[in-house]
């Protein structure tokens, strides 16, 4: 069943400017497209569950664990602002 559409009104609502020339191309491309997920959507997927992803996927985060660090004094003395444990940085708006 070929699908019909209207490119030049699709690009009126996109707002973009195409030349006849394009119209057709992207017309012709479209439709491929359409055609193609027209087919795959006529696949038998009974029984086959869902998924967001073609391929197995796992947590790729490393394990949180605890490790050396920098020394937080020494690092605060080298700061150019630091109030009690913390650094001292402008406000986003106003202050320098």
């Amino acid at each position: 069943m070929p699908v019909e559409i209207d490119i030049a009104k699709v690009a009126k609502l996109a707002r973009l400017a195409l030349s006849p020339e394009k119209l057709e191309e992207y017309g012709a491309q479209l439709v491929d497209i359409l055609e193609h997920a027209e087919r795959v959507g006529g696949l038998p997927t009974e029984g086959v569950p869902p998924t967001s992803h073609p391929l197995p996927m796992t947590n790729a985060f490393r394990a949180d664990e605890v490790r050396p660090s920098l020394d937080r004094d020494e690092v605060l003395e080298q700061a150019p602002q630091s109030e009690g444990p913390y650094f001292r940085v402008p406000r986003i708006l106003g202050e320098t």
